[in-house]
């Protein structure tokens, strides 16, 4: 193959002039045999056009690296460029030039000679290297053939570019014309008019060619695809309002086809993710077709009724205000200083993190303590919407799941239901009473919550009425219980439990007069100055007229007061009242609680022992007789398996020390002992009264009667230990309520009276913390019955009978009496 150089004249059929006035253009190359429109606005550029036009010289023109210079340097420009010739020129009023430009020859710029006005530069021409050869032959064909391909995809572009490129068959010519007229980056078009072999310049159009039908391939597909769903629409549009009109010019107008025309519009507004789409479309497609007559047109169409009220993508927007959370806490809420601070942490972590998950919180604690509230309040404060949903006693799992659409009266379960009633995919939902969810042959609802309660799974929930998933990880759950003993372990673990316990005498006055009395004034119809209840009236309520836990009784009380005030304004409307504590027994009647102690304690063997109970901390009786018979002990009272093993550990050790008792050997075969706690009503379990029986048994059997001030509680061993018990601060709270203002506690359970008993409670209170069996007696006996297991330096004490002098067995304490 022979190597031949193609060298390129001006247009004028002179080789180009050895300096050039160069003209910078933005984002713009002008190749050779090339026409350009051009509009010169700087004013270098205007003066460099006259200058030209003047002297009819050629001018350089080169592309500018960066768009944004105005006023170009030697720096700014690419050194290669196309020799033009301005073959028109026009002014407009505005001052500024248009002009039409044909590229000539490429030049390369050798040296700057002048920077101002306009930029001027030795050049040299550039020559074009070309082998001929078939693959130069091939290429130029195959590049062709690409670029009428490409005009093909493009409507717009003129049919006289397929016609040129056609004619077009020196393979130079070829490629400046296509790269002038492709979508090209300045960069690249710079690189085709650097090129000199032409062989590379027409490999390196060939890849730029193949680059953009791959993208042009692309949006004809995608603008193809929508043109057809586009034409759906719109022909059954047109078919639909033609066959309204048809319908109506006959006026046979069909209910069944404006519902589902309703429908459709409800779907189209619902914006529901795209599977929930889909199934109401196809759903509403089967209606279309079925008669309204039919039995399956009411299920259906109750069906999407509920797809489309559901709120799919309605939300409201998250307050996380730390400082306003704790504001609105302190509002709605006294003391709880432990549960806000949790709350408050709760709401910060969900604030750093930015999520919409997070753990499920679950209050536990005794009715009327604020645990409902509590979530109200927390509804308040981020902005959500609140709704509570009361679990209690629900044994159907359909409940939770709904039922399946083939039943009769189907629908969708709580869930559900609550979200669609509340308006909002992201409310505050409060689960009440989740400890008293049962279970039967219906299904076990427990199970049913672990996958609404689950943040890792809740995001898909899928209720059988809908059968298709919605996403609950945006809702915030929480929960509340009396107890959680009989909480499913899995659902337990599933919660974070946030312990709430009783109030004190004090913080029930607190918020008596702060919350409860303006309550009750309110929901009464009386102003303050009408009814005002003074604090030792508050006390008195307080005292003798409730005992429990929380306020939810004493606000009945404070709510009996405000009716019968409310009458006597109805009926004398300048009626003023002052209750004071004198008054509280005209407008409640007689006490209702007295301190029973004393007289339930009057006689030997009777203790007081102290439980927890689910509506809060309480005391317990235990009562001991002798009486001669055949060595039998008799448990009565409805007692548990733990409580009456208790009971018979007790027994063991109190014969063990029958010696220091005073009895004789045979005294507990000649003697049965009958041990009974009142309220055999009532179901009794748990370890820690042990103490009670114990000191109930010694009691009875040594004719010495317990100190009628003294409760006491905790486990017991065979050897006279006292173990530590669970529930301190409810018992203690307990024993205050019953006027006890002395308790016995076991030793390890001290800090907790420091930590969880409210320091009024423990200044009005005295206690008494034991290791043994001996020390209870001390203070409950008031005398030293038994001496010690072990002497005060530590070694065991010889006057001990021997079957005392065992091996201890040491036994976890027990969370709850």
């Amino acid at each position: 193959m022979a190597e031949r150089t193609r060298s390129m004249e001006s247009g004028t059929g002179a080789a180009i002039p050895a300096q050039l006035a160069i003209l910078p253009l933005q984002e713009a190359v002008l190749f050779p045999n090339t026409v350009m429109p051009l509009a010169v606005t700087k004013p270098h550029g205007i003066k460099l056009v006259e200058d030209a036009l003047r002297s009819g010289a050629p001018i350089g023109v080169v592309a500018l690296r960066e768009r944004d210079v105005a006023v170009p340097t030697p720096d700014d420009v690419y050194t290669v460029g196309t020799v033009a010739v301005i073959q028109k020129m026009i002014k407009v009023p505005d001052g500024t030039l248009r002009c039409i430009i044909s590229g000539t020859v490429p030049f390369k710029v050798v040296e700057f000679t002048q920077a101002q006005p306009y930029l001027v530069a030795k050049v040299e021409q550039l020559e074009e290297i070309t082998v001929e050869s078939d693959e130069l032959t091939a290429m130029s064909r195959n590049l062709a053939a690409q670029y009428s391909k490409l005009l093909s995809y493009l409507p717009s572009a003129p049919r006289e570019l397929e016609l040129e490129v056609n004619n077009i068959s020196d393979p130079n010519m070829l490629s400046y014309f296509i790269a002038s007229t492709m979508r090209l980056d300045t960069a690249d078009k710079q690189a085709v008019l650097e090129e000199r072999d032409t062989h590379a310049r027409l490999r390196m159009l060939t890849a730029f060619m193949a680059r953009e039908l791959e993208v042009v391939e692309l949006g004809h597909k995608i603008q193809t695809d929508i043109q057809k769903e586009m034409d759906k629409s719109q022909r059954e549009y047109y078919l639909r309002q033609q066959l309204k009109a048809i319908q109506e010019e006959l006026g046979e107008t069909d209910p069944a086809q404006a519902d589902v025309n309703e429908l459709r519009e409800k779907i189209e507004a619902a914006k529901m993710p795209e599977e929930a789409h889909k199934a109401a479309l196809r759903e509403l497609d089967r209606l279309s077709k079925i008669p309204s007559a039919s039995p399956e047109y009411s299920v259906i169409r109750t069906y999407l009724d509920w797809l489309v009220t559901l709120p799919w993508s309605v939300t409201t927007e998250d307050s996380l205000d730390i400082e306003k959370a704790r504001k609105v806490l302190d509002e709605d809420h006294y003391d709880l200083e432990k549960v806000k601070d949790r709350i408050l942490e709760y709401l910060a972590v969900r604030k750093l993190r930015n999520t919409l998950s997070g753990p499920i919180l679950c209050f536990v604690g005794p009715p009327g303590v604020g645990k409902t509230s509590l979530g109200k309040s927390i509804a308040r404060a981020m902005g959500r919407k609140f709704i509570r949903l009361s679990v209690g006693g629900v044994r159907d799992e359909a409940e939770i799941r709904g039922h399946r659409r083939t039943y009769i009266g189907a629908m969708p379960g709580t869930f559900i239901r609550a979200i669609r009633d509340v308006g909002s995919a992201n409310p505050l939902i409060m689960i009440d009473e989740i400890d008293k969810v049962g279970s039967d042959f219906r299904g076990d609802p427990s199970s049913a919550l672990l996958e609404v309660l689950d943040p890792e799974q809740n995001n898909t929930f899928r209720d059988h009425y809908l059968d298709l998933p919605f996403d609950l990880s945006r809702v915030l759950f929480i929960a509340t219980a009396n107890q959680l003993d009989t909480i499913q372990p899995a659902l337990r673990d599933r919660m974070e439990i946030i312990p709430l316990s009783g109030y004190t005498q004090a913080e029930r006055v607190e918020i008596a007069r702060k919350y409860l009395i303006p309550k009750q004034l309110e929901a009464n119809g009386l102003t303050s100055k009408q009814l005002t209840i003074s604090k030792d009236a508050v006390e008195e309520i307080a005292a003798y007229y409730t005992r429990e836990a929380g306020v939810r009784n004493l606000e009945r009380e404070i709510a009996t007061i405000a009716r019968k005030v409310a009458r006597k304004v109805a009926e004398q409307p300048s009626f003023t009242e002052h209750v004071t504590k004198d008054k509280v027994v005209e407008y409640l009647g007689k006490r209702r609680f007295y301190s029973e102690v004393a007289m339930r304690t009057s006689t030997e063997g009777v203790a007081t022992g102290l439980v927890v109970t689910p509506v809060g901390g309480d005391i317990v009786f235990v009562e001991s007789k002798v009486m001669p018979g055949t060595g039998k002990l008799i448990l009565t009272g409805q007692l548990g398996e733990v409580m009456k093993e208790s009971a018979q550990a007790a027994l063991a050790f109190v014969r063990s020390r029958s010696a220091e008792l005073g009895l004789k050997d045979d005294y507990f075969n000649t003697h049965d002992i009958h041990i009974h706690v009142p309220a055999g009503a009532v179901p009794k379990d748990g370890p820690s009264a042990g103490v009670a029986i114990a000191t109930s048994l010694v009691s009875s059997l040594t004719g010495k009667k317990v100190d009628p001030r003294v409760a006491m509680t905790g486990e017991v061993t065979l050897t006279g230990q006292v173990l530590p018990i669970g529930g301190v601060k409810e018992k203690v709270l307990g024993a205050r309520r019953a006027g006890i203002r002395k308790v016995i506690l076991p030793a390890r359970n001290e800090a907790d009276v420091l930590e969880d008993v409210p320091p009024d409670v423990r200044k009005s209170m005295k206690f008494v913390y034991v290791t043994e069996l001996s020390q209870v007696f001390r203070e409950a006996l008031g005398t030293q019955v038994i001496s010690p297991v072990m002497s005060a330096n530590g070694k065991r004490n010889g006057r001990l009978p021997a079957a005392a002098r065992q091996t201890r067995t040491r036994a976890s304490a027990t969370r709850r009496a």
